[in-house]
């Protein structure tokens, strides 16, 4: 098998790369190894950052808290868009740095027996997020970048920073 053959079976695994925008969304572009090893796509929220991406990618409703009514509405909304994307896709792995869009997708990825990947923000030096807490009950891998967050996440590795 020469290394021609070797890049297209690693090309074969398809990673979803899902994060909000910001900070989220500059983490998960530093892994740009992984996208150019592997058949990647990115789960986006709006911004005109995300919306001139040269990469594959989909923009979806992020959530914004108001009520808990409201929230479970937009929660619902992004769940539907989410499916619609993963059935499509059909992505090995869901790989994230959250924030609140990465949730339904870890949760479709789950169901669907695909591997979790939750990377915890580089931002949170000392304390946990929601979002990396849920994630953390069920993900198959969960990355911190400062040891300090072991005293949350237990059963977590250690990676260092991602830039």
């Amino acid at each position: 098998m020469n290394s021609n053959d070797n890049k297209k079976k690693t090309k074969q695994k398809k990673i979803c790369l899902i994060a909000s925008s910001g900070g989220h969304l500059e983490q998960i572009r530093q892994l740009n190894k992984i996208s150019q090893k592997y058949d990647c796509f990115y789960v986006v929220t709006r911004t005109k950052a995300t919306e001139a991406m040269k990469q594959k990618h989909y923009i979806v409703s992020d959530l914004v808290r108001t009520n808990k009514f409201v929230e479970a509405l937009r929660m619902s909304r992004m769940m539907i868009e989410q499916l619609v994307i993963f059935l499509k896709e059909k992505p090995d792995v869901v790989l994230t740095t959250g924030a609140a869009v990465a949730i339904p997708m870890c949760i479709i990825g789950k169901i669907f027996h695909k591997k979790v990947i939750y990377i915890e923000s580089y931002a949170r030096m000392t304390t946990p997020n929601k979002t990396g807490l849920l994630i953390y009950k069920f993900a198959d891998l969960f990355i911190i970048q400062w040891e300090a967050l072991k005293k949350y996440y237990p059963n977590a590795v250690y990676g260092g920073s991602i830039y």
